[in-house]
């Protein structure tokens, strides 16, 4: 026997349909409101154990207006400001780092980025949607400096920082910036922590810098620092070849070149500043010059217009004839040679010393060497001793820095021999990654859009990640060329600064033309007769 189900009875006007409608249940209101005061009080907690700083200034304001009134608040703002302003003084970098920046960052996570935040990710195409939900990435942290905003991101499950990266202009223009940087782990290295409490601090970077597989760095340069010149860098007495500065990077930090045991190529479409970037290198090794810890070895195929200033600064300078610019080549693959038979067995990398410098060949206009050159032989010559160098120089202490304005295969097909590797401002799209690597532009290494300010201004690649970082090179004038000639002349008892001495100087040797096989007349005998005769038969 079925039994009467629960619920009210309702039949149609016909009477053949009988519909069974459940039984409301009504709570009674002090239960709802019960409910929602839980509800939010469990919310409220939480919220308050993941901001604790949050929560205890909160509580601390209220404690401070409840024992003293009005004045509990106003006198600490005012000695907070007073030691604010004193330590800003004192020391900026940190003052942003501890107390500016994470303000700003927290001020700007709720007023700029969370307002507009459905919206950007859902138009920049971030949004995803799983059981007929829309799920969105999850905006973590904001970190702000005097330039940039670092957002922290954690990716819907699925994701890949690469879908960041391909709408990175995107993201961007959503926040109403200009430039818009991805990475995929944290950028930047952990600080060097030494003192009494550096073992605490050093936990602290071991948790704030761990590997973070689910989460993307948006980094939006909130204040383009890179519009005004960079002033030269100091000259060290002793440089540190694996760290360089020559230039200034967005966060208004110096970015500094690692030039031991590697090569460095240099692209850039004409007037884009690639002579900031290789006198900025000269500058910087200016007290190895001097010293003798540092041999240049200087080729300007455009005559000497570009190096010809810093000649006092060069141990090797070829500028007219393609004929000293081959020996010199050719006396570096000797010298690499040299190195190679005496340091085999010995050690893998080479170390400069005063007795045995490191040799740093600076090529410009690359191409006018391996693609221009009408001479085949000279060329082949050429291409041979660049392709030794590259491929076997970088351990025994022969480096070479080229710039060039087409890279393309076809000017310099030993283009992948380049570790490291500037993009200025080029020309075309695809240029960009023929320099940086395949994937940069999409990874934000826009240098086919470069602005006409931004002389100087360039791509390069990160230590230890495929990430660009796009930095301003110090600007050398003709004048800091020439003081530092005067003030870092290569030493005068150098033998290889004596033994090019001639050569420097020698003109383009006088060619001979090629000699040609004589060709017969296009016309016949008879017809060419019958021009050049008079009328009378007889020749002219």
């Amino acid at each position: 026997m079925i039994g009467r189900p629960r619920g009210e009875v309702v039949t149609t006007s016909a009477g053949d349909l009988i519909v069974f409608r459940p039984r409301r249940f009504e709570l009674p209101m002090w239960a709802v409101v019960l409910g929602l005061v839980l509800r939010w009080s469990g919310r409220l907690l939480w919220w308050c154990l993941r901001h604790p700083v949050a929560t205890g200034a909160v509580v601390l304001a209220l404690w401070l207006y409840v024992e003293f009134g009005w004045p509990g608040w106003v006198v600490p703002l005012v000695v907070a400001s007073a030691v604010s302003a004193v330590w800003r003084w004192r020391d900026e970098s940190s003052w942003w780092a501890w107390l500016a920046g994470p303000l700003l960052g927290a001020f700007r996570r709720v007023f700029v980025y969370r307002r507009v935040w459905r919206e950007a990710m859902t138009l920049c195409g971030l949004a995803e949607t799983f059981d007929r939900r829309h799920v969105l990435p999850e905006l973590l942290r904001v970190r702000s400096d005097q330039a940039l905003d670092v957002l922290t991101v954690r990716m819907v499950r699925g994701q890949t920082p690469e879908q960041f990266q391909r709408v990175s202009a995107n993201l961007a223009y959503a926040f109403g910036r200009r430039h818009a940087r991805v990475y995929a782990e944290r950028p930047g290295d952990p600080p060097t922590r030494t003192g009494r409490g550096a073992w605490v601090l050093r936990l602290v970077d071991r948790v704030r810098y761990r590997d973070r597989p689910t989460v993307v760095y948006v980094a939006l340069v909130r204040t383009d620092a890179l519009r005004t010149l960079v002033p030269p860098f100091p000259v060290p007495a002793v440089p540190d070849f694996t760290a360089l500065p020559l230039a200034r990077r967005e966060d208004l930090r110096p970015w500094s070149l690692h030039l031991l045991a590697t090569h460095v190529l240099v692209g850039g479409a004409t007037r884009s500043g690639k002579g900031s970037v290789l006198w900025s290198l000269v500058r910087v090794l200016g007290g190895g010059v001097a010293s003798g810890l540092v041999r240049l070895w200087v080729v300007d195929p455009k005559g000497g217009m570009e190096f010809a200033l810093g000649r006092p600064m060069f141990a090797r300078f070829a500028c007219k004839s393609f004929e000293a610019m081959a020996d010199l080549l050719d006396e570096a693959v000797t010298v690499l040679r040299e190195r190679q038979t005496r340091l085999a067995g010995t050690v893998r990398v080479h170390t400069p010393t005063e007795a045995d410098p490191l040799v740093v060949v600076v090529v410009d206009e690359m191409a006018a060497l391996t693609a221009y050159l009408q001479d085949v032989e000279l060329r082949k010559r050429i291409a041979g001793s660049l392709g030794v160098l590259l491929s076997q120089g970088a351990g025994v202490g022969v480096l070479v820095v080229a710039a060039l304005q087409d890279p393309r295969k076809e000017v310099l097909p030993f283009r992948d021999l380049f570790p490291t590797r500037i993009a200025l401002g080029l020309t075309e799209a695809s240029q960009v990654d023929m320099v940086l690597g395949d994937g940069a532009r999409n990874r934000g290494a826009l240098a086919d859009q470069m602005p006409r300010w931004a002389k100087g201004v360039g791509y390069v690649i990160l230590d230890g990640t495929p990430d660009p970082m796009r930095v301003r090179f110090s600007y050398v004038s003709d004048d800091d060329i020439r003081d530092m000639a005067q003030r870092f002349p290569a030493p005068a008892d150098a033998s290889d600064i004596l033994a090019q001495v001639g050569r420097e100087t020698a003109t383009e040797p006088v060619r001979l033309p090629l000699p040609r096989k004589p060709s017969g007349p296009l016309l016949p005998d008879v017809l060419r007769n019958l021009l050049d005769s008079d009328g009378g038969g007889e020749p002219r």
